[in-house]
């Protein structure tokens, strides 16, 4: 009934806006600026909007408002004496939600001295302060106009240098040639479970994220040497923040389109009172039209998903912050008789649950400092089945899954700024790790079910932080610091020390240097998983695995032109140490090389690796309806196992170039308000080793042999993808609509990625590249 009303809300909304009169389209801006190393608003600020020649002061609280601006596209210059003034461009203006900005100005060493922050150089720092290198800002915006990005921001960083995803469709991120599973997902300050649907055990990725775009305020991803803040992470980090929602007025968002049904709204709690509510809501589109008979095909994806934020101000000193997400997936499958549908062969049921909700309290100790606490919950669920015909109509478990993680966690940080020079951060994080797990296997020699792994129970690990930023000069700023991380089930610890530099040669050049140690644990089923002896003992030959371990070194070097093109290039050497890996001579398996699931074979922590590369770009931030990126990433991956042999890992594809072009256009009457944008993306991606398949052995085991005197000696083709955006953006009075298409694949580009065993032709087949794949949406906000 829900899905009913809300199909109802959006075609009346159509409707309305079909009789809509065009009229003076003006909007709000308004927001906060404050210092960004105490949090502390700014009283007395400038505002100016230099298109209208307007602006405005901020208020003791630091608070400004700037009404009846136009719509369309905004550039804002933010001053106050003391600090760094900022240019902020491209701001989206349209007439159904007011803009709302948090503005966060770092103050001047000398005073006396002007320092300009350009919109290219703004848009090039982080939102952590603490990190200097190997880090990128993005922004909501940014995920729903990239191609490709279908609104999903691990899609999106595709496009950024060292980044690339799997070709078959999922979002799985790959880093510097590093596995996915060494990406570190964090929501609002915290860690959280992979946030994607129909994920597996041990992955950071999926086909669909279960975190909206509507949702998300300005995010940091970043490619290695982390800041010392950052802990159980190898290879990349996503540090996700949600946008707070409108105190003032109340705003609502409808979508339709072919990945689902969603709502959003937002808006104060009363009039008066400066908290907020944020909230969405999504709905698979492909199980409506399953659930009306509309469509009929095997293996229908069903998920939703939601998210939510509400702020609670307490007084000058105090405030709440309760956040969340939660979504759950399914889908089943049939294999059928090539020569009769209705036989069924197998069948396999995927279902997935994830979800975190967490409460910050936000404590303003004094001008210098404040501390903020969370405390979190999360849990994930992956079931699995696969189920074989018996040969009498029935069936019979072959493989089954059911794995449930849980964590109670308390993050508490203390911010410190000690003089416009010095700031301290330290922070402590503790997570109780709650696991109930069993899983099976069919052994065919014994025809029973054998226990890979059937345990429950909790552990827990402790983090803890330091790190320093001390500003030599406007033009020298160094952070250093440590992180401790320690795995409370076999009292595993790491001990890791880092530092980064920032050097800005003259007011265009920027020189930046990083260093440091990072860990990451397994998957808690790597831990727990069993063996059975042939005298029936159990055995966990994993339970003291310890952590694998990485030193990153990146030097890179910046360049802007004029106030809206930046040049960046990064070289990096990663060595990582203490790989897990199979403990069985001459065998060349090793975690390096998985990007989900787990074992049950004997680990030891002697595998070694390499990554080293080099990335380039140049990018023009949106500037007059235009922006463009383009980067190159050239690297080399490589591991040794038990063998003694370096070999290129499973993620070595050598290459990645990504060229992104985007133009918005305004057609018809200005008065319409109506906005025609084109975006698109070319990504030639180099092809990843595999091992090659043994056909001969194949044929007499009926299933896939690899050939393993030869590991990873073959090469999947060169990967080329091109995706292209196109949509009209109309703004009426307090209503914007929104029609898109976004095309993955354009040319239908089937390049073959690995081989594997046929069973039908007794032959090979491949493994290729997501073909052609349209998603069509219509947005209306009010």
């Amino acid at each position: 009934m829900k899905v009913l009303n809300l199909t109802a809300l959006l075609l009346f909304s159509l409707f309305a806006l079909g009789v809509a009169q065009a009229q003076d389209l003006t909007q709000t801006i308004r927001g906060t600026v404050i210092d960004s190393d105490n949090q502390q608003g700014l009283p007395g600020a400038n505002i100016f909007l230099p298109q209208w020649g307007v602006g405005t002061t901020t208020d003791f609280e630091g608070n400004f408002r700037i009404e009846n601006v136009p719509v369309g596209r905004a550039t804002v210059v933010v001053s106050f004496i003391g600090y760094e003034d900022q240019v902020l461009s491209g701001i989206v203006i349209n007439s159904a939600t007011e803009v709302v900005l948090r503005i966060e100005l770092l103050e001047s060493i000398n005073s006396l001295d002007e320092v300009v922050v350009t919109d290219a150089q703004s848009k090039n720092q982080p939102v952590n302060e603490m990190a200097l290198v190997s880090a990128r800002t993005f922004s909501v915006e940014e995920t729903k106009r990239f191609a490709g990005a279908i609104d999903d921001p691990a899609r999106m960083v595709s496009g950024f240098a060292g980044v690339n995803n799997d070709p078959e469709g999922n979002n799985d991120i790959i880093v510097r040639g590093n596995s996915p599973r060494g990406v570190l997902w964090r929501l609002e300050g915290v860690e959280i479970p992979n946030p994607n649907h129909f994920s597996d055990e041990g992955g950071t990725g999926g086909p669909i994220n279960a975190l909206n775009s509507s949702m998300l305020g300005n995010s940091d991803f970043y490619t290695g040497a982390f800041a010392p803040q950052y802990g159980n992470a190898l290879s990349g980090v996503f540090d996700i923040n949600l946008r707070t929602g409108n105190n003032e007025k109340r705003e609502y968002s409808l979508q339709a389109s072919t990945l689902g049904l969603d709502v959003t709204a937002e808006g104060p709690f009363k009039t008066g009172y400066k908290g907020s509510y944020l909230a969405n809501y999504r709905y698979s589109s492909l199980s409506l039209l399953d659930a009306a008979g509309i469509v009929d095909f095997d293996g229908v994806p069903k998920y939703q998903d939601g998210a939510f934020k509400v702020m609670l101000p307490i007084n000058s000193s105090h405030s709440i912050n309760v956040f969340g997400f939660g979504g759950t997936s399914s889908i089943t499958t049939r294999e059928t008789a090539e020569d009769d549908d209705s036989k069924v062969l197998a069948k396999a049921d995927v279902g997935n649950k994830v979800g975190a909700a967490g409460m910050a309290h936000i404590f303003k100790v004094n001008k210098q400092g404040y501390l903020q606490t969370t405390l979190s919950a999360s849990a994930n669920v992956a079931l699995f089945s696969y189920e074989k015909e018996n040969g009498n109509g029935g069936f019979y478990d072959d493989y089954t899954e059911d794995f449930t993680n849980t964590t109670l966690g308390i993050t508490s940080i203390y911010n410190h700024k000690v003089n416009a020079q010095n700031k301290l951060k330290v922070g402590v994080i503790y997570r109780s790790l709650g696991f109930d797990m069993h899983s099976k296997n069919y052994d065919d020699d014994d025809a029973r079910l054998e226990t890979l792994l059937d345990d429950k129970g909790s552990t827990s690990s402790l983090q803890g932080f330091v790190e320093w930023k001390h500003r030599w000069s406007e033009d020298l700023t160094v952070v250093g610091g440590v992180h401790y991380l320690q795995f409370m089930l076999n009292q595993n610890f790491a001990i890791e020390p880092r530092l980064a530099m920032q050097w800005k040669l003259d007011e265009r050049q920027t020189i930046t240097a990083g260093t440091g140690l990072h860990s990451r644990l397994e998957s808690v089923a790597i831990y727990l998983g069993q063996q059975t002896a042939a005298d029936g003992s159990i055995s966990k030959p994993n339970e003291n695995l310890g952590m694998s371990q990485a030193a990153h070194f990146v030097l890179g070097y910046g360049r802007t032109f004029g106030d809206y093109t930046n040049f960046k290039a990064e070289v990096y050497y990663q060595n990582l140490y203490n790989v897990p890996i199979e403990n069985v001579a001459g065998s060349y398996r090793s975690m390096l090389n998985a990007s989900s699931g787990y074992t049950t074979d004997n680990l030891v922590n002697a595998g070694t690796g390499e990554n080293y590369g080099i990335e380039l770009t140049l990018e023009q931030y949106l500037h007059k309806g235009f922006y463009y990126l383009g980067t190159l990433s050239l690297y080399s991956s490589q591991y040794t196992a038990m063998d003694g042999v370096q070999r290129n890992t499973a993620f070595a594809g050598r290459y990645v170039v990504n060229g992104l072009v985007g133009k918005e256009f305004k057609i018809g009457k200005p008065e319409k308000g109506r906005i025609l944008m084109l975006n698109t993306k070319l990504a030639i991606i180099g092809g990843r080793p595999y091992t090659p398949v043994d056909l001969n052995a194949s044929i007499v085991d009926q299933t896939t042999v690899l050939d393993e005197t030869n590991p990873y000696s073959m090469r999947g083709d060169n990967i080329l993808k091109w995706d292209l955006a196109v949509g009209i953006r109309r703004n009426y009075k307090n209503v914007t609509t929104e029609w898109k298409i976004d095309i993955q694949n354009v040319t239908n580009n089937q390049a073959r990625l690995y081989a594997y065993f046929d069973e039908t032709t007794q032959g090979l087949d491949y493994g290729v590249q997501l073909g052609l794949f349209p998603t069509l949406s219509y947005r209306v906000t009010f």
